[in-house]
């Protein structure tokens, strides 16, 4: 499976008794010890007000990190847009490509500011799955529903927050046509007028749309023929949807000649199962933070995570996030990620991982980079 490259999103985490300043220098370690296992890309993601999570500016976090490392690309996983206008986005990329030219991805996303993407714009996946399960073995679980999460005060407040007063979000295919065309330097208003971002204009970053389901994130990247993330570590139910969507809607670009795709996994990986089951303990609880809207918590120790006393409704909760996170051995979980490689077609896979030791979390990304190397 070599062909098959595999990349790195990181959300920063803050594990139990730590800080802030800890989780950026164990991320930027843990760049560069990616760089040396070979990983193809290392993605931050966006997240705010959440007291277990230090990835809020992928473009600041980004710049750092660029300084400490050398080959590997990097890139936002994914900048959200639904705050954002098409120029900042560009003008940001546009200074850190300035001093690290081609090793940029710009992952545009449509959370931050808008309602969660619905899954229902798009029609269900052609292929088969019986029992939750695709031909080749792949778990879908059930969907998840995020309403509860849109009516959250917490969510509400992150809104206002992070919005002008009054503000309200651009239409997500227009602001991407913007930011393509500010890259290109051929923008102009409706009435003519010419804006150039400088820098930004010319940089050399990749574009990617990042998406959970079939609805406008894989239509709007399928129809500008540009590179798609589909998340099944996020929305495991909702990935075939998400692909199928992207392919039937790609259109050939200047970009790209076929589709090109990324699916997502969450990994957890030691020398034994018993091991890695042990230092994956505490994402069900660390789920279940998010889930709630009470925002994602400080990841546990295994010990702390044991000790919560669990409802069924809790369980319910994070079933689908917990089955369909991959842990064990390295063959193990490379025979899980080629599973989910063959059902959904990836061209590249995005893994993410969070174990409450840092050390633990650089070794599962050696241990499976190595076992896949070998495939």
């Amino acid at each position: 499976m070599s062909g098959i490259p595999l990349a790195v999103l990181d959300l920063v985490p803050i594990s139990s008794g730590s800080t802030a300043t800890e989780a950026l220098r164990n991320s930027i370690d843990l760049a560069q010890q990616a760089e040396r296992f070979g990983y193809a890309r290392y993605w931050f993601a966006e997240h705010h007000l959440n007291p277990g999570v230090a990835g809020t500016s992928p473009a600041v976090v980004l710049a750092l990190t660029a300084s400490a490392t050398s080959t590997i690309r990097l890139g936002a996983g994914a900048v959200q847009l639904g705050h954002r206008t098409a120029l900042s986005t560009v003008e940001e990329f546009g200074l850190i490509d300035a001093l690290h030219p081609g090793r940029l991805d710009l992952g545009l996303g449509r959370s931050g500011g808008r309602p969660t993407e619905r899954t229902g714009d798009a029609p269900p996946a052609t292929t088969p799955v019986i029992d939750g399960r695709t031909p080749n073995g792949l778990r879908i679980p059930p969907k998840f529903t995020f309403q509860r999460l849109l009516g959250s005060p917490r969510i509400a407040l992150q809104r206002r927050l992070l919005q002008q007063p009054g503000a309200e979000a651009q239409d997500y295919g227009e602001q991407i046509d913007d930011i393509l065309a500010l890259l290109r330097g051929d923008y102009r208003s409706t009435d003519g007028v010419e804006a150039h971002a400088i820098p930004g204009e010319g940089a050399e970053v990749q574009v990617w749309i990042l998406g959970s389901s079939g609805g406008q994130s894989a239509q709007v990247a399928g129809r500008g023929g540009l590179r798609f993330a589909a998340n099944y570590h996020v929305s495991p139910a909702t990935v075939l949807e998400a692909t199928e969507a992207y392919r039937a809607a790609f259109q050939p670009s200047d970009v790209l000649d076929k589709p090109y795709v990324s699916v997502s996994a969450d990994v957890v990986v030691a020398e034994d199962d018993a091991t890695a089951r042990d230092r994956a303990t505490g994402y069900g609880l660390w789920v279940r933070s998010i889930r709630t809207a009470e925002g994602a918590i400080p990841f546990p120790t295994p010990e702390q995570a044991r000790a919560h006393p669990w409802a069924d409704a809790d369980r319910e909760l994070v079933a689908d996030r917990v089955e369909t996170q991959f842990v064990g051995s390295p063959a193990s979980v490379a025979d899980q990620l080629e599973q989910l490689q063959e059902a959904t077609g990836a061209d590249e896979l995005l893994i993410t991982t969070i174990t409450h030791r840092h050390a633990d979390r650089v070794r599962s990304y050696e241990l499976i980079a190595e076992e896949w190397q070998r495939r």
